[in-house]
């Protein structure tokens, strides 16, 4: 590694022996340019001193063209020669400040004869970003690009990749909407939502589109996110929403390395559910219920007989108290990670092969039942990477990766979604759980005593079958890459093709059992009343689910310098199909580009780029399909102006760039649309009257059987295109104090117009459908500050701060709608996501609610949605001022959306001696959740109003005459008005701000004497959790879950014990 090093920094002097000639050749005509009177003005400073100096780097190699000045003498400089020598005149005792790009700056004391060692800065010299279609010196960037390393990934104990970037990049909002092992893979956007239709940036692995959440994430050596114009341009229809970049691990030449990690210790990793919300027993319930019939002047249900078998448990099977999140759910469950790779290889050969293994125990209890129904989750990743240099001019490379998965679930047509409801909707006296083995059911017949309803059990999935979902993906690669010296200096051709497959199969069972209810004997003993049958499992057929696609790219890539003068060019023609899309599956889907880039840079101080994009999408008219992509950036490194090098030693960088370009998105619905410019299509068969809103029709007289018709199903338009999105950043990179403290600012604006919508203005009495059009459009903006300090304290002792900042903001500015009576009812000019809903004043006193309303509106108070108010009820603002409340006086007006305006990262960390400690925290405000009706309404279920679920929360947080808090959580509680009381309103928008520990990791590095034996040059112990902390006012679940009508599988919290072996 050290020779490569050396050999690259010796082709890096190579390059500037031309900016010594230049410079000898420049000082020929120094004398016109004022040189000579600087020469003149130093020879009346009778105390100067003649100083002759060599720099070098940390090899004794000298460094040609390195800026030596004195320090608060801008105009007294120099630059080293062919041999790295200078030669100044200094006053005595200055100190003179050297520097050269990709090496620290120092500060020396001047002597007559010194030598100057100057330290490579591999960050600025070596670090490259990956972009579209290949790398750029990071330093010559002008595109806003954001990325992380493999290695900062696998320290969050977790199987799915999205939530891993979680806080680690300023721009990117992960939003994970469930837990469910296997499918908590968490929705991402770059710089939020722009567009009201398809909004999920491009993902690609290694080049190629494809999904990146199945991936191990120790195959994975970097992940970078383009998020201007000028980064994603070339992507063209499918660049608007940003991309998102997966590299994979490399070999690289030496001797094997073997790296072994798992979990698999005896303590493992344990899950558990982040935040559970908690139900009440079977006496509280009764108690808030009967309370609820005397608020509203009805009789109790409940009478007292009962709620005393509820407070004593004196009959626990026919008047049970069963919390049924406790009952069905898990506290915790296991997951397992496990990785092998091993990488190297010679000058010609270079490999990297993995192999992963990935559990995740469910956290639905399985009884007693003889198949899987916990969730449980199984993952088997393999990887390799091979590079081969068939000539000294001739490179191939091939990938071959895939994963083999599968999940067990209850067979309910529910999803978890569905199966976590049911629970909230449950009572807890429905059903004492399992007695002796038998499933019970509570009754509401028993001959003494009467419910007056039992209400949904939260069981439901037990006994009903199962579901197991097996996923074979497979995944290739191949590239040859050949250098075209010969035609040209830096001219190179690579031609790339890709396949990719899947195959999902699908086992389904069904099956039933004999549930019992409780039959009270006379000897006060209970016997049991059987009711249906267990049956055998009885399997379904279900086709299998495949998957097939290709891509394919071939491409010319040019890179040269002329002296001081650096220039890239990339022309690349790419092509992909998809089989079996989601939309007419016989129909393959077809993607076809060309794109191109040129760069230029002046000694990586002035730079530019052009890129463009030119697309064809399928989803469009012959004729239309074709669009052009442009973008131009451009940059200036300011540090490395003469001018600036006094202000190095604290702002030792400072870049500034700008970008303007326009880009597409063909994916207005995720491709479940196609074909939107043929014909109108007919749809055939329909039986149903005209006259009960179908279209078949009546032949003949005296005949009652309808014919099949054929109608028009919906209009279509030939005109559709896609969106496009005019995009500007203008950004600023600055170091501070030799490169310790790097910071980036962008600032950024786009506006996305052609949104395709159906246009909400067009009369109903058209008879169709109206067809999607290009009609809508959204202006975005926002700003992103990242901060990364690295220091060393001593030798030992070395230390990171990073903290990532951004704000996102966004108006819908059209969205065609149907004409409302009032401006503020509109989504336009409103964020994207803002919920139209009644503003609440407060809870109904009758004695200062009347005049405090009139002292803060100026008038009386309006009529609500009932007329016979009682103390307690939610009181309304009457927005259009007509004196009563209706839907006229609901607004967008009020409150913030499910996304956040602002979110943050922050990581910490530091290693000593043999310990590594890394955190990172993730919050995030201006955000709000709706709560639902699951939350919001006690004793709602699916079906009855007043037969559900009712929250702990709901006792102590609710008006009622002996608690008439104006601030309580929830209005009086009542089955009568809940048209007035639970009404979409501010009441029920709750702050979800938050700030969690994402991620926490503590390791030590082993130094033991036998290691050197086994050549185990790596042996760490880690301690690591997942989502271990949060603060926030939202306790209606999980802040970063969106609260909906189906509560999701529980977000889970992590904490693993792991083993590092490296070899």
């Amino acid at each position: 590694m050290r020779d490569r090093k050396k050999k690259t920094l010796l082709g890096c002097r190579m390059q500037y022996r031309w900016l010594f000639l230049f410079g000898l050749l420049a000082g020929t005509m120094a004398p016109p340019m004022g040189v000579q009177s600087l020469s003149a003005a130093t020879n009346v400073v009778q105390q100067n001193v003649s100083v002759v100096g060599k720099v070098v780097d940390s090899n004794g190699e000298p460094i040609i063209g390195a800026n030596v000045i004195v320090e608060g003498q801008s105009t007294n400089g120099t630059i080293t020669d062919i041999d790295g020598v200078f030669k100044l005149n200094v006053p005595k005792g200055a100190k003179l400040i050297v520097s050269f790009i990709g090496y620290t700056t120092e500060t020396v004391v001047a002597k007559p004869s010194m030598e100057v060692v100057l330290k490579d800065d591999s960050q600025m010299l070596g670090e490259v970003e990956v972009v579209a279609y290949g790398v750029q010196k990071k330093v010559s960037v002008t595109g806003s690009i954001a990325s992380v390393k493999g290695e900062e990934l696998v320290k969050t104990p977790t199987g799915s990749i999205s939530n891993m970037l979680s806080g680690q990049m300023a721009g990117l909002t992960t939003v994970q909407y469930s837990g469910e092992p296997g499918s908590d893979a968490a929705q991402i956007f770059v710089r939020g939502q722009a567009t009201w239709n398809q909004s999920s940036p491009l993902i690609q692995v290694d080049g190629v589109e494809r999904d990146f959440n199945d991936i191990d994430p120790n195959e994975i050596e970097s992940i970078s996110i383009l998020k201007d114009a000028s980064a994603t341009a070339v992507f063209g229809v499918r660049g608007a929403n940003g991309v998102v970049l997966i590299t994979t691990k490399r070999g690289k030449e030496g001797k094997a390395k073997i790296s072994v990690s798992s979990s698999a210790l005896p303590i493992s990793s344990i899950i558990a559910p982040t935040k559970p919300i908690e139900m009440v027993n079977s006496y509280q319930y009764a108690t808030f219920y009967n309370m609820i019939n005397e608020l509203d002047g009805t009789e109790p249900v409940f009478d007292e007989a009962i709620i005393q078998k509820f407070k004593d448990g004196s009959d626990p099977i026919r008047f049970p108290s069963v919390n049924w999140i406790d009952y069905c759910l898990k506290d915790m469950t296991v997951q397992t990670q496990h990785n092998v790779n091993i990488s190297g290889g010679t000058d010609r050969i270079r490999y990297f092969i993995s192999a992963g293994a990935y559990t995740q125990g469910g956290l639905f209890k399985e009884f007693d039942l003889p198949y899987n129904l916990s969730y449980q989750y199984n993952r088997f990743n393999y990887r390799s990477n091979l590079d081969i240099d068939v000539t000294k001019t001739t490179t191939l490379t091939m990938n071959i990766a895939g994963n083999v998965n599968n999940a067990s679930k209850p067979y309910t047509g529910q999803g978890s979604a569905g199966m976590l409801i049911n629970m909230y909707y449950s009572t807890p006296f429905s059903s004492p759980g399992f007695v002796d083995g038998k499933l019970v059911n509570a009754a509401n017949d028993y001959s003494d005593l009467r419910l007056p309803f039992v209400g949904g059990n939260g069981i439901g999935y037990y006994g009903g079958g199962f579901m197991q979902t097996s996923n074979n993906t497979l995944t290739s690669d191949l590239q040859l890459k050949q250098k075209l010296d010969f035609v040209t200096k830096g001219l190179s051709f690579h031609l790339k093709g890709s396949y990719n497959s899947g195959f999902t199969a699908y086992t389904q069972a069904k099956a039933s059992i004999a549930t019992y209810t409780p039959v009270l004997q006379d000897d006060g003993t209970i016997a049991y009343k059987k009711y249906g049958q267990n049956s055998q499992l009885s399997y379904e057929d279900r086709d299998p689910a495949k998957s097939r696609n290709w891509y394919m790219e071939a491409a010319f890539n040019y890179a040269r310098n002329f002296g001081d003068h650096h220039v890239t060019a990339l022309l690349l023609y790419n092509q992909s199909k998809t089989y079996y899309p989601s939309a007419y599956s016989d129909i393959p889907r077809g993607l076809v580009g060309l794109v191109g880039r040129a760069t230029y840079d002046w000694k990586n101080r002035y730079l530019a780029e052009f890129n463009i994009g030119y697309n064809g999408s399928e989803n469009y008219a012959p004729g239309k399909r074709f669009g052009t992509f442009p973008a131009g950036s451009i940059g200036w490194v300011v540090s490395e102006e003469k001018f600036w090098q006094p202000i190095k030693p604290v702002i030792s960088f400072l870049k500034f760039r700008y970008t303007l370009g326009l880009v597409g998105n063909d994916s207005f619905d995720g491709n479940t649309q196609r074909f939107l410019y043929l014909s109108d299509p007919y749809a055939v068969n329909n039986t149903t009257l005209i006259n009960r809103d179908g279209h078949g029709f009546l032949f003949g007289i005296n005949n009652s059987t309808p014919s099949p018709a054929a109608y028009e199903s919906s209009k279509n338009n030939q005109d559709v295109t896609w969106e496009k999105a005019l995009k500007m950043n203008f950004g600023v990179d600055a170091n501070f104090f030799n490169d310790r403290l790097r910071t980036t600012f962008d600032y950024y604006h786009e506006d996305r117009t052609d949104i395709m919508l159906s246009d909400g203005t067009a009369p109903s009495v058209l008879g169709f459908a109206f067809p999607v059009a290009n009609l809508g459009s959204m202006r975005s903006w926002g700003w992103e500050i990242s901060l990364k300090w690295n220091d060393q304290v001593g030798s030992d002792f070395r230390y990171n701060v990073g903290l990532n900042l951004m704000y996102n903001q966004n108006r819908v500015k059209e969205r065609k709608e149907a004409p409302m009576n009032e401006e503020y009812m509109y989504q336009k000019g409103r964020r994207l996501g803002a919920r139209s809903q009644y503003k609440f004043f407060e809870y109904y006193n009758s004695e200062t609610t009347p005049e405090h309303y009139k002292e803060v509106y100026g008038v009386d108070m309006p009529e609500q949605l009932i007329t016979d108010l009682k103390d307690g009820d939610c009181v309304y603002v009457d927005l259009n001022g007509d004196g009563k409340i209706d839907s006229n006086d609901m607004s967008r007006d009020f409150g913030f959306t499910d996304d956040p305006e602002y979110m943050a990262g922050l990581n910490l960390g530091f290693s000593w001696k043999g310990w590594d400690v890394s955190m990172q925290w993730t919050g995030a405000w201006n955000v709000s959740r709706n709560i639902s009706n699951v939350f919001r309404k006690p004793f709602t279920d699916r079906n009855d109003a007043d037969q559900g679920g009712l929250l702990v929360y709901m006792l102590d947080n609710t008006w009622t005459p002996d608690n008439p808090d104006p601030n309580a959580a929830y209005p009086r509680p009542t089955f009568l008005r809940d048209a007035n009381n639970y009404a979409e309103s501010t009441l029920w928008e709750k702050d979800s701000k938050y700030l969690r520990l994402k991620n926490l990791q503590i390791a030590y590095n082993f130094d033991l004497p036998f290691m050197k034996k086994l050549k185990l040059n790596t042996f760490q112990l880690a301690l690591s959790g997942y989502n271990l902390l949060t603060f926030t006012p939202y306790i209606w679940g999980d802040p970063e879950s969106r609260a909906s009508n189906s509560p999701s599988y529980p977000l889970t919290k992590t904490y693993s014990l792991s083993l590092k072996l490296g070899f």
